[in-house]
């Protein structure tokens, strides 16, 4: 039986991470489900920071190639489908209104939000009877959870009726899709104000600052990596004369991709990285060192068709099954100290960026004359008086200053939500709804189906998280490092996975009661009944769902014969569902094989 009234989901970020699972639940639910979608900036609506149109030139573009940004896993090329034939490209520039999208080719940022919500109103479009999606603008500071579920505050929110300043609404499931938080910069406390510091590139104002500067001006850019790259293409796309200076602790530059580049996960031997005991942060190191060798001469010995400028992201990505059981033997101190220190060496490791972005900047690295790297921290930035900036970094050498007519920041963010500026972060910590990542300090705990746990390992309520304030979680349970444990590839999958727990909760075809050992004794009636449903998943249009759904319903029937006793029907839908949600989210193929492997191009058991 449905309920009465439709059950309502509120998802807090309207970004990539909060659009892509408000597209799973649109898509999955059956029963009535209202799924409200709620933003504090309404220009980072469907697209977040990194996307949305006003701070993005048409000249970022996707560090990593257009046909790895398709939302859907089990679709890989729905991205580069919908940039070259749905696409609206009116007013787009001459350089990408002609332009044919490639799998292994570039993809302006900006265009991202707007596939995003062309694929949100489809969901919406194509939901069940009684499945709506309301979109409303405002900030939610805090949760209170209580026995029918949860209030929602939100200050100064745009719903239709509701009182002008705080609002509570009322959820029976919640889901935190907050995205990335911005780190303080004491180095910059003096001049935060100042007309030459840029704080904020990504924003309409910091694209108009940077294309502004004067082209004989000297611009220092904090970072050497993708927002460091991003700011100075931009300045040197348009003759930018005066010098660049790019300045990060590590010195580290992004890597470039070969323009064929295709996504492929290799098979490589497990890493030996500890003894019998844990003999500390200095032995790991070098014995990491020397696993890392010992792959890349199995890689170059083994796979002569991997690209050494690609070899270091097929290490780490193959390394990751394995990089868990390791983990888990290192003290919390010593693991936040190893991400501390080589936390910027992992990320340019385990993913590169596409030549258009890169090589425009490392040619003028090369040529030295207009672009210097410093490898240093930035100690201080003070104003001079005439208008410019002086900053000092340090480093193993002397300390020295460099004066600026421009400063520009990266983004900075802050992984550590004890430090946050986010009010509905602080008040979650400090009513002990939430908990930093015990292990790495890095987003907060979750359990392994992404409910949030507070300070006991409790779930305080039906409370989910997806996208950024999972990373430390991501590190610890899936061995993923860098970006790769917070952004679209880990998003993918808590969308899928988030999405589909939340209605096991909330609809009544489900019952969290079948046990592995049960369904396992259906053999090949379980598995094709698990096929139909990965199918049914995975259908966007209705008409599709429903036949696969009446599909389901006869698989489901097969199983109950196969069984040697009877098993309750809605334990047995729920024990079917997570067994398809596991494999729409198997990590361990590319999403291309992925789709080959779960038989999406073509109806389950055709010819």
């Amino acid at each position: 039986m449905g309920f009465l009234a439709p059950r309502r989901v509120v998802i807090v970020g309207a970004g990539l991470a909060g659009t892509a699972t408000a597209i799973r639940l649109l898509q999955f639910a059956r029963e009535p489900l209202q799924v409200v979608l709620l933003e504090r900036r309404p220009e980072f609506r469907n697209a977040g920071v990194a996307y949305h149109r006003a701070g993005n030139h048409w000249q970022h573009v996707f560090n990593i190639q257009a046909g790895r940004m398709s939302m859907f896993r089990e679709d890989v090329d729905d991205f580069v489908s919908w940039a070259n034939d749905e696409a609206d490209r009116d007013g787009w520039p001459a350089e990408w209104s002609g332009f044919t999208f490639t799998e292994s080719g570039p993809a302006p940022r900006r265009i991202y939000g707007d596939y995003l919500a062309t694929r949100l109103a489809d969901a919406a479009g194509e939901a069940s009877d009684g499945v709506t999606l309301l979109d409303a603008d405002g900030e939610v500071v805090d949760l209170e959870v209580g026995a029918g579920g949860v209030g929602v505050v939100v200050e100064n929110c745009s719903l239709a009726g509701g009182p002008p300043g705080r609002t509570t609404l009322h959820a029976d499931h919640v889901v935190l899709a907050t995205g990335l938080e911005e780190r303080d910069l004491p180095f910059a406390a003096a001049v935060r104000d100042h007309p030459s510091f840029l704080r904020h590139p990504y924003s309409a104002a910091g694209i108009e600052k940077i294309l502004g500067v004067r082209k004989d001006a000297v611009v220092a850019i904090i970072g050497t990596l993708l927002s460091a790259y991003d700011s100075a293409s931009l300045l040197l796309r348009r003759g930018h004369t005066g010098k660049i200076h790019m300045i990060s602790r590590s010195g580290l530059t992004l890597r470039t991709y070969p323009s064929d580049h295709r996504h492929h996960v290799l098979d490589l031997p497990a890493p030996r990285l500890h003894a019998d005991t844990y003999e500390g942060r200095d032995e790991l190191v070098r014995r990491f060192r020397d696993e890392w060798e010992r792959a890349c001469a199995i890689v170059t010995r083994e796979h002569p068709d991997v690209a050494p400028a690609v070899m270091t992201e097929r290490v780490t990505k193959s390394w990751e099954p394995f990089l868990p059981a390791v983990l888990e033997r290192i003290p919390s101190s010593d693991l936040r100290a190893l991400l501390d220190a080589y936390g910027s060496l992992m990320a340019t490791l385990r993913v590169s960026a596409v030549a258009y972005t890169t090589e425009i900047v490392d040619a003028a690295i090369a040529d030295g004359s207009r672009l210097v790297l410093t490898a240093g921290k930035v100690d201080g930035i003070v104003g001079t008086g005439n208008g410019t900036l002086k900053l000092t970094v340090s480093s193993t050498g002397p300390t020295r200053t460099i004066e600026a007519d421009l400063v520009i920041s990266n983004f900075g963010r802050e992984p550590d939500y004890e430090r946050a500026g986010s009010a509905l972060w602080a008040n979650l910590l400090r009513k002990g709804i939430a908990a930093q990542h015990r292990r790495t300090g890095r987003g907060v705990e979750v359990d392994a189906s992404g409910f949030l746990l507070g300070p006991d390992g409790v779930r305080p309520g039906p409370i989910s998280v997806v996208g950024t304030p999972r990373e430390g979680d991501e590190i610890v349970r899936y061995g993923r490092v860098g970006a790769f444990a917070f952004n679209l590839a880990a998003i993918k999958n808590h969308s899928v996975g988030v999405a589909a727990t939340v209605l096991h909760h909330l609809e009544s075809c489900y019952a969290e009661r079948a046990g592995a050992a049960e369904t396992a004794m259906a053999g090949e009636a379980f598995d094709r009944a698990v096929a139909l449903d990965v199918h049914r998943m995975a259908a966007r249009r209705r008409r599709d769902r429903d036949a696969l759904s009446a599909s389901l319903e006869e698989g489901l029937g097969a199983v109950r014969r196969a069984l040697p006793a009877p098993v309750d029907d809605r334990a047995l839908r729920f024990a079917v569902n997570r067994a398809a949600v596991t494999r729409l989210n198997d990590l361990s193929v590319t999403p291309r094989e992925l789709r080959h492997l779960l038989g999406l191009a073509v109806p389950p058991g055709s010819d």
